[in-house]
Order: C-alpha cells, then sequence, then structure tokens
C-alpha cells in the first residue's frame, strides 16, 4: 500500500479524528448537571424538570419515561407536600464510679414527600443521551412558562376569581422563594 502526501498529516488526521468524536459526543448539556428548578430567561421565568431512565432497550418507551420522569420532577416545584420525622435518643449512665460510663444514642429519620399537581402547558424541550458500557441512559428536560401557567389558571373555569389571583400570585411566590433560596447557596 502506498501512501501519497506528508505522512505526518495522515498520522496526525487519524490520531485527531477519534479526539474529535469523543469530545462532540461527550458534550454534556449544562441541564443534566443542574438538574430541575427554575430559571430567568432573557424576559420570562420558567420551571424545569429533568428526567432520565436507564435499562429499557425499547427506545419509544424509554424516551416516554424520561420525558414523564422531566414532568414530575417539574411538578414537585409547583406543589410537593413533604411529612418529615426526627426522633433522637442519647443517654450517659455512670453509677458510683465516675470514671466508667455508659452511653447510647439512637436517631431516627422518616421523610415521607408526595407531588400531586395538574399541570396544563409543560413542554418536552430537549434530551440527551448517554451512551456506555452499563447501556444507554436517556435524559428528558420538561419546561413550564411561568406566565403561560398564571394564564391557564386565570382561564381555569372551575376556580372562582378569588381562588385563580391566589393560585396566581402564589405562583409567582414560589418562584421567588425557589430563587432566593438558590442564590443564598451559590447555586447557577
Amino acid at each position: 500500500m502506498k501512501f501519497h502526501g506528508n505522512k505526518t498529516s495522515i498520522l496526525t488526521a487519524l490520531v485527531a479524528t477519534p479526539v474529535l468524536l469523543l469530545t462532540a459526543c461527550s458534550s454534556v448539556p449544562q441541564w443534566v448537571g443542574k438538574g430541575g428548578g427554575y430559571m430567568n430567561e432573557k424576559d420570562a421565568k420558567a420551571f424545569y424538570g429533568v428526567g432520565a431512565v436507564m435499562g429499557i432497550r425499547n427506545e419509544p418507551l424509554a424516551k416516554e419515561t424520561a420525558d414523564n420522569r422531566a414532568r414530575a420532577d417539574l411538578a414537585k416545584y409547583v406543589d410537593t407536600y413533604t411529612s418529615y420525622l426526627m426522633r433522637d435518643y442519647a443517654a450517659s449512665t455512670t453509677a458510683g464510679d465516675f470514671t466508667k460510663t455508659s452511653e447510647e444514642q439512637n436517631v431516627e429519620r422518616a421523610l415521607k414527600t408526595f407531588v400531586s399537581a395538574r399541570l396544563s402547558g409543560v413542554v418536552v424541550m430537549d434530551r440527551w443521551e448517554k451512551e456506555d458500557k452499563t447501556g444507554k441512559t436517556i435524559y428528558s428536560l420538561a419546561k413550564l412558562d411561568l406566565d403561560k401557567f398564571k394564564d391557564q389558571v386565570g382561564q381555569m373555569k372551575e376556580l372562582n376569581e378569588a381562588a385563580r389571583d391566589f393560585v396566581r400570585k402564589n405562583a409567582e411566590k414560589a418562584f421567588e422563594r425557589l430563587q432566593q433560596e438558590e442564590d443564598k447557596r451559590g447555586v447557577k
């Protein structure tokens, strides 16, 4: 076999091509690492949810599962009920000789979270797939625009005007509280 041209440039091309392909394939979208929450965009505010699934070989089913998990993740930012119980017990016992003690302690924690929300206007904005030796993982990004959500609440017939105003106002407050908490923690 005879090569025409510079052997160095051919060798460089052979080495550089796989590196470029790996770099292009490995660029993980920022939302995958950040997860769900709120985001201030140019002129709007929105809630986002991120869902993922791995181990499902049926691709349409895997995508639908990741999408639904993203919607469920988004719902927890709008309406979440959390029940939390912590029991803490500690004891120190001495008898006669104060140099010898018996110590015991027990800490229990129970946490239950329940999300129930009826959301209209949630859109799956993006998907990203990662393939490795364990298989394929599909990530989905769902978005709920805050202004559209407030408009939809205003159009709900089953809510009276006072309830619609309350929901609209609290949607804005929930967004602001999330933003304040993440600002305190330095989350970008």
